[in-house]
């Protein structure tokens, strides 16, 4: 395994930021670490990169003890944290050439690794940083966490505050890195983005909620969801709050995602008494489940609060 967590636990003056935390990381695989902030993302990640000390548990990374062999890890793992980080000042190829030097290594060394990401800001190589676009910037990130050719890379919310195109663009990135065999752990915020990875952890008030591939995490969710839809949104979902059994009611884009806990649920009873409560254009369709609606479902069960949208 690349990556282990046994028990990891961090809190911080009495607050718990993690509790128990375990899971492995297999080599070059591209695991995704899936929450809202504050769910314990960044924690977990300033202990596998030797940032900070765990109160109680044990972690490795690439077969070395994050306590005891701290020197080898930084040597070993590329770090990108969720805010630029970069020397704002240096221009796009200082920048580059600067992380090299202190890992020993040259551009042209490892070109090959970074080459697929680096040609798309080049024509910038002299433009300072703090001037480029957040996907400029966000290029310029990794290629300076990937120039000494790391065995584990590690990506702290790199999307977070990015354009969609730009989004797209860095997750197709790092499936081209998750070819070539390096090990990714990624954390993100967006549940659109699980999809992406081989397998996740959903994470919420520092507890693991579950760890799978995104596909069986889906696949064994045996919960019907609806969409329903009417005119007033924020009054259809107080009345379907106050419908006798409803189970989960929160707002999902332009619709509300609805459960139910009898077996026996009609539609059609629901419907008739929204229009009873004055609801016009009522829409009741049933929708496959999807990362978010299962995360909400495990948050609710374990009583974890999380607010809509899991943000």
């Amino acid at each position: 395994m690349s990556i282990t967590l046994n028990n990891i636990t961090k809190s911080y003056n009495k607050v718990i930021a993690v509790e128990d935390i375990t899971f492995e990381v297999k080599s070059g695989e591209l695991f995704g670490l899936i929450g809202p902030d504050g769910a314990g993302k960044t924690t977990l990640f300033r202990i596998l990169a030797t940032l900070l000390y765990a109160d109680k548990g044990e972690a490795t990374v690439a077969g070395y003890d994050v306590v005891k062999d701290y020197k080898e890890i930084r040597r070993s793992v590329g770090y990108m944290p969720g805010r630029f980080s970069l020397y704002q000042d240096l221009t796009v190829e200082e920048n580059l050439q600067f992380f090299a030097t202190i890992f020993g290594t040259t551009i042209e060394e490892n070109y090959d690794l970074i080459k697929d990401i680096y040609v798309q800001i080049e024509p910038f190589k002299e433009r300072r940083a703090g001037k480029l676009s957040g996907g400029m910037k966000q290029k310029l990130a990794l290629s300076c966490a990937l120039i000494h050719k790391p065995k584990v890379l590690f990506l702290d919310e790199p999307t977070t505050g990015v354009d969609p195109v730009s989004r797209k663009e860095f997750w197709d990135m790092l499936k081209r890195l998750n070819n070539k065999g390096i090990t990714t752990l990624v954390s993100t915020p967006y549940m659109d983005e699980a999809s992406l990875c081989d397998r996740i952890a959903l994470i919420q008030a520092g507890k693991i909620l579950k760890i799978d591939s995104p596909s069986n995490i889906i696949s064994q969710h045996e919960k019907q969801i609806f969409n329903i839809e009417a005119k007033n949104m924020y009054k259809l979902i107080r009345d379907l709050k106050e419908f006798p059994e409803s189970e989960s009611v929160y707002a999902f884009g332009e619709f509300v995602h609805y459960t139910h806990s009898a077996p026996n649920f009609s539609p059609e009873e629901l419907e008739l008494y929204l229009t009873t409560r004055g609801h016009e254009d009522i829409s009741i369709m049933p929708t496959s489940p999807g990362i978010e609606d299962i995360f909400m479902d495990l948050a609710s069960a374990k009583d974890i609060k999380v607010t809509e949208n899991g943000s």
